[in-house]
């Protein structure tokens, strides 16, 4: 009796995107990066949020509570001098790790845009080509893939994909847009499908200072050298605001200076001496 083979085969299982990411700040924080960190929250189902990291010196315990969450993916703000907000993304336990600087925040709620989209709705995820270009952009887009890519067997995923996040590199800065597909013209209705794109928010932009090899320690992979601090951009811009004082007051002094010279001396057949 021959047996069929291909009945007792074992079946291939088909690997399972099995992504979570662990969600927390720093103290410090204002309100517009709350206000941002909820915004990612909204859009990402896949995030656990966690408390409040109190020490800013110990992000060596983040890979530790990431796998308490059963997270293999951290995104972590670092708030300093209450206005200066910083990403790390990072894949835990093993890395590699991005610190990253962010600029030019503007939530959902400060935006006011037109769009709209499910919440906890997948999104496609959209990188410009540039980032194919250099290194540092192969594995920034690498890393951004595993964090923003929202796994169909998440918990709180819907099955809708009606948005779009797109990563653009303009200036060696990464800039961040979150836009919705619109599939009817809402002016008519009832007239052929017209695909569109509107802006929904949050959007910001991200300049990359450092990628360590491991989970927020190791060695330096890539470092930026174009990158300025902005504790260097505002105490040049103070620096420039003494030299305009220093140059004000010096001219002060050079012009009493100037109006003693010009002083005549006393004549002695002034009006007041002659008929003193």
């Amino acid at each position: 009796m021959e047996v069929d083979q291909h009945d007792h085969a074992p079946a291939t299982k088909k690997p399972r995107n099995k992504q979570r990411v662990l969600m927390l700040s720093s103290r410090g924080i204002n309100h517009r990066m709350r206000h941002l960190m909820n915004d990612l929250e909204a859009l990402l189902p896949h995030v656990k949020k966690d408390s409040k990291l109190d020490s800013k010196n110990h992000l060596n315990l983040l890979p530790e509570l990431a796998d308490l969450n059963n997270c293999n993916n951290t995104l972590y703000f670092e708030a300093r001098r209450h206005e200066d907000l910083y990403l790390w993304a990072a894949k835990t336990p093993n890395g590699p790790s991005i610190k990253m600087h962010v600029q030019n925040i503007h939530t959902m709620d400060e935006l006011k845009m037109t769009g709209n989209c499910l919440k906890g709705s997948r999104g496609i995820l959209s990188f410009s080509k540039e980032f194919d270009d250099t290194e540092w952009g192969k594995l920034t887009k690498e890393v951004f893939t595993h964090i923003f890519g929202v796994p169909p067997q998440a918990r709180k995923a819907k099955p809708f994909v009606d948005h779009i996040l797109t990563f653009s590199i303009l200036d060696n800065k990464i800039w961040f847009r979150n836009f919705q597909i619109v599939e009817k013209d809402p002016l008519q209705p009832n007239g052929p499908p017209q695909m569109s794109l509107v802006e929904i928010g949050p959007r910001f932009v991200l300049t990359p200072i450092r990628i360590f090899e491991g989970a927020f320690s190791g060695a330096t992979v890539y470092s930026n050298p174009e990158f300025v601090t902005p504790t260097a951009v505002r105490s040049a811009l103070k620096r420039e605001k003494g030299d305009k004082y220093g140059h004000r007051k010096h001219a002060q002094a050079e012009r009493s200076v100037r109006k003693d010279r010009r002083k005549l001396g006393e004549d002695e057949l002034a009006v007041s001496k002659v008929f003193a």
